[in-house]
């Protein structure tokens, strides 16, 4: 069983506790919500998920269902223990901490190593930088499937030619390719929140989109920030002092091109 929303309100409303704004928290109250998460993350038994921002445990418990393996992250001090309760009775291991600062990569080694899905309901706030850490400095996680804000999580999936396109579509397709599997309706949350939201789906590339003994990730960002900070400019413009002139027609860029006409191939070639 998952949580509906009247499970969801007894539990805050018996613990004396409210969604808090500073946290970013709007819990899924709708079963057949979770459960389409869990199934577009295509998990079985065998798999192993991380989940992260896990709530009172509406996805941690369909997650459970799929007979994978679930470790679950949650910040809320207040929560954790309700959440313990709630999930861990069908096998779900809970970490109270914060995955900003935790050691993701070793507590997925720690449990096994070996490939992991990331699946989660992410605050709008954090959702960015928490994808691009988990691509940068958590190897084990090869496939994530999330709910994010719509605008952020068509930025994330953008490409070339899309109105959304932008530095993070470049960054994160360094590392994967992505793509919008979903809508969500405001409806299905408590709160409700302000915004739509959208799953997206990510599969980690084998190899980074540029070579790794060709462009650094850190090189590209770098490169790539700079271009789109200046986006209505010419690149000779918005990298000046960022790549040498001449670097433009050694990668075969027209240096009257815009940032958001380059894929991710041409900014590593830019960038080395």
């Amino acid at each position: 069983m998952t949580h509906s929303r009247a499970d969801l309100t007894v539990l805050l409303a018996e613990n004396g506790l409210r969604p808090s704004r500073a946290l970013g928290q709007n819990f899924v109250a709708d079963p057949n919500t979770v459960r389409r998460i869990a199934r577009l993350a295509g998990l079985g038994r065998g798999d192993r998920v991380l989940e992260i921002g896990a709530g009172l445990g509406s996805l941690s418990l369909a997650l459970a269902e799929t007979e994978a393996t679930v470790v679950a992250v949650e910040l809320d001090r207040y929560l954790v223990p309700i959440l313990r309760r709630v999930v861990e009775p069908v096998g779900v291991e809970v970490i109270e901490g914060d995955a900003m600062t935790l050691d993701l990569a070793q507590l997925l080694d720690e449990r096994g190593g070996g490939h992991w899905s990331l699946v989660a309901n992410l605050p709008y706030n954090l959702a960015t930088p928490l994808v691009i850490r988990a691509l940068v400095e958590v190897p084990a996680i090869n496939r994530l499937l999330f709910m994010v804000q719509r605008e952020v999580g068509e930025r994330m999936a953008a490409k070339v030619g899309d109105p959304a396109y932008g530095s993070v579509s470049v960054r994160l397709d360094y590392f994967a390719r992505s793509s919008v599997v979903g809508k969500v309706p405001a409806s299905v949350f408590l709160p409700r929140p302000r915004v739509e939201s959208v799953l997206v789906r990510m599969e980690r590339r084998e190899e980074p989109a540029v070579p790794l003994d060709e462009v650094s990730y850190a090189r590209l960002a770098a490169v790539v920030k700079a271009g789109f900070a200046q986006r209505r400019k010419m690149l000779r413009s918005s990298l000046a002092g960022v790549v040498d002139a001449a670097a433009f027609a050694r990668a075969g860029i027209r240096p009257e091109a815009r940032a958001e006409e380059l894929s991710v191939e041409e900014w590593g070639r830019l960038a080395r």
